[in-house]
This record gives structure tokens, sequence and C-alpha cells, in this order.
């Protein structure tokens, strides 16, 4: 008996935990999951074991695997009342630590939005991805990494604006669209160049991940600069990535810079849990329905599928895009009913599954150490 991945996570998804008001897959809780042979076998995290709800999750499970999924699915379900501090460095085993974002209660899901070379889109991308989360409730955070060419202030409407530092000497993200942001463009004066060497870059970077209020975050989205540098190898040194997601527009010449960014991932250890094709078609506003591939047909679909990556989706061509960009109101929540607000939501929906999936099936990525000889 064949059985999918996703239908035992959406199915897990209808067990709501009484306090938080989510899912436990939402809430991260569903760990070690396999399915094989018509068995499914996961572990569910609780942090109090003598609560009604750890002494009911075990039958919940089973009961809505069998009746959502397949009541001949043979279910194994182990309560482990193992908790996580977020916040502090998390004890993984002998001599390992796994670091967690700044703030109270910590920040979920770190997801790396890359591409390998500059021009396809990233940023775009990446602040319509985090709209799009925020527009299905989720807590998002957005943090411009690129140290040289910051843009997401001006997507966001954010121009001109200072972060303030509160009492314990932690920076307070800006707030926009219900979206906490931060960005070197809010501490630079716009007209100036940022003229720094690596160290700079790096200190810089660190604090922006470190030092920084978030609170509760369920997805934070790091827009990265082009190319595979120090800030890269530095958000990978300081931070757990839960996984990064590959920007390309269809042509070859994008296609082959998509392929380096996948192996510097693949290289840190760092899963890729999607690839998105950016510009894929333009369709004439008084013909909906015809598409003009202007950079080529499907090249990174057919890419991601090369590599065995999750494809999320893709986004076509529209001045509309433009012009909300510049206007700091992105397309998502300037024209919700925009073929590209569509794309962008359908992305998140698939970003999301993604996600679920790693987290369910494979131990939390831990940051990486780099040594140089």
């Amino acid at each position: 008996m064949a059985v999918a991945r996703e239908d035992v996570l959406d199915a897990l998804r209808q067990i709501k935990h009484p306090e938080e008001s989510q899912d436990i897959i939402r809430l991260d809780m569903v760990k070690d999951l396999t399915i094989e042979d018509g068995r499914a076998s996961f572990t569910v995290v609780v942090k109090d074991p003598d609560s009604a709800f750890a002494n009911q999750v075990e039958e919940a499970c089973q009961r809505v695997l069998h009746e959502e999924v397949s009541r001949g699915l043979s279910v194994d379900v182990e309560v482990d009342s193992e908790m996580i501090p977020l916040g502090d460095d998390v004890m993984m085993g002998e001599g390992e630590t796994m670091q967690q974002t700044s703030g109270e209660d910590g920040v979920q899901n770190t997801i790396a939005v890359a591409s390998g070379k500059g021009g396809v889109g990233k940023s775009t991308v990446a602040v319509n991805l985090a709209m799009s989360l925020s527009e299905q409730g989720y807590e998002v955070a957005l943090v411009d990494t690129d140290i040289y060419g910051p843009s997401i202030p001006k997507m966001m409407g954010m121009e001109g604006e200072k972060p303030r530092v509160n009492d314990e000497r932690k920076m307070v993200p800006l707030e926009k669209h219900g979206i906490k942001t931060l960005s070197m463009g809010f501490m630079v004066d716009p007209d100036q160049a940022v003229v720094w060497r690596g160290p700079m870059v790096t200190k810089a970077v660190r604090q922006f991940l470190g030092d920084v209020d978030w609170g509760d975050i369920e997805y934070m989205i790091l827009d990265l600069p082009p190319g595979t540098g120090d800030v890269q190898l530095t958000i990978v040194q300081t931070i757990p990535l839960t996984g990064a997601v590959i920007v390309s527009t269809p042509q070859d010449l994008a296609l082959a810079d998509a392929r380096k960014g996948k192996a510097m991932f693949d290289n840190v250890n760092v899963p890729v849990v999607g690839m998105v094709e950016n510009m894929a078609y333009f369709s004439p506003p008084d013909q909906p329905d015809r598409k003009y591939y202007l950079f080529g047909r499907e090249g990174a679909h057919e890419l991601a599928r090369e590599l065995d990556v999750p494809f999320l989706g893709e986004v076509p061509i529209q001045q509309e895009i433009r012009k909300s960009s510049d206007q700091g109101t992105p397309i998502v929540r300037s024209a919700p009913d925009s073929a590209s607000t569509q794309a962008f939501a359908g992305i998140a929906d698939q970003l999301t599954e993604q996600v679920a999936l790693r987290n369910a099936e494979d131990d939390p990525t831990q940051k990486i150490e780099i040594l140089y000889e």
C-alpha cells in the first residue's frame, strides 16, 4: 500500500494543540517521520508529558490517519517530552550545539532566498513570498542581507526609517505590512555606496541575525545577495538554516548559476527546499490566455527535476510587479487578484509543505563550521 507523505501531514494538521490553537505540524511537533511498507512511524514532541494533550495525542494521531489516509495503515506513534529551549544554544549530542536566532521565543524556520546571479528578481520573490506567508496567517520576518545593494526598504515602502535599540541593547526590527523587517538600507545613507571589506560585512550580518529582538517568528525569509561569497558563508556559520529557495529565470545563463547555487548549499549541508522560476512568461493584458516565453520555457522546472529539487512554482512577467515594487507596496498586497499574487500564494503553499516534510523527516540543521587551511 503506497502512502504519500503529504497525505500523512495533511491528516495530522487536523490535530490542534488546545493551548496554542495551532496544529501539530505547524507547531513543528512531529519528528522522525518514516513511511514504508504500509506503516507510518513518527514521534510527537510535547512540552508537558503529564498534560491531557500528551496523554491523548497518540490515539488522536492513529484515529485521524486511519480516517483520512487508510484504515489499513499501521501507525506507530511515540510521545516524547524532550524540550528544546529556544533562544539559547541547544545540546544536540556530545560536543554539538544548535544555535538559535535571537528573540524571546526564537525563530522557528529560517529560509534563505538565493540566486546564483543578479537580475533574476530574487528580492522581488523574497518580499512577495514573505507577504504571501503573512497573508496566510504566519508570523513572518524579512531580513535583507544584501549589504552592498539593499533593496528591501524601497520595495517595502520603508525608506528613511531607522530601527531603535531596546533596554537589552538589541535592535527592534521595523514592521510594515505585518512583517518584521531589517535591512542595511536602514543603517546607511541610501545615496552613499557601502565600501566594506569582508570582515565588516561578516560583522554586520551576524549582528542582524544575533542582536535583534525578533520575538515569535514562524518564518524568517533571508534575502541573500547574488553569488556564493562572504554573506552566504557567514549566514550558515551563524544560524542553522531550515532550507534554501533558489530563484532563476528560464534562460540558460541564469540556470547555470542556479546550478552553482545548489552546489554551494550542498557543500554546507543546507537542504534546498525548492526552486522558483521567475519571469516565466508574459501574457498581454488584453490576451490573458496567451503566454509568450521571452526567456525560454520551463528551464528552471527542468533543472529542478534534474537536481531532484522540489519545484515551487513560476511567476509571470507583469508590469504591475515593477510598479508595486517601486511604489513600496508589494504586488501581493497592491493587486491581490493578479496572476502574480496567485502565483506567489501557490509558491508559499508549496514552501510550507516542503518545510513541514523537511522538519518532520530530518534532524534540525546545525550551523556550519568552516575551516580554512
